[in-house]
């Protein structure tokens, strides 16, 4: 009998470095998104060498999250849109497709999050 649940998860050395270099980019990009809430996020560390200590110029801040948000908005509900109404790869049964689903309902709310973020931080920066 064939087992299509154990070849959809074989996947190869590739693919699992794929993903932990996702969950480290992911990381990294959530840790900065604390720069719009936090003192670091208004003057560069003095640990850094050479620009420790300067204060962080808004607009170096907001492009990029502004960009963040968008992106992140536009990537996750394409995507969430494209497997709720278009079908899950094959391979997972419906018990599988419930919980994948569940686990990235949160990520629907992190590109408005951003984006509301980014806003506080422009005009708590551009008023001072």
């Amino acid at each position: 009998m064939h087992d299509e649940s154990k070849e959809a998860r074989d996947h190869g050395a590739g693919f699992d470095l794929y993903l932990i270099l996702l969950f480290v980019v992911s990381e990294a990009l959530g840790l900065l998104t604390l720069g719009l809430v936090q003192p670091w996020g208004e003057t560069v560390p003095r640990w850094i060498p050479r620009l420790g200590g300067r204060s962080v110029p808004p607009l170096a801040a907001v492009v990029p999250a502004t960009l963040g948000a968008l992106v992140s908005m536009a990537t996750v509900y394409y995507f969430f849109l494209a497997i709720v109404f278009g079908g899950f790869p094959p391979g997972h049964s419906t018990t599988e497709k419930a919980l994948l689903t569940a686990s990235y309902l949160p990520l629907l709310a992190w590109g408005p999050l951003l984006g509301a973020v980014t806003y506080a931080y422009y005009r708590r920066r551009m008023s001072a």
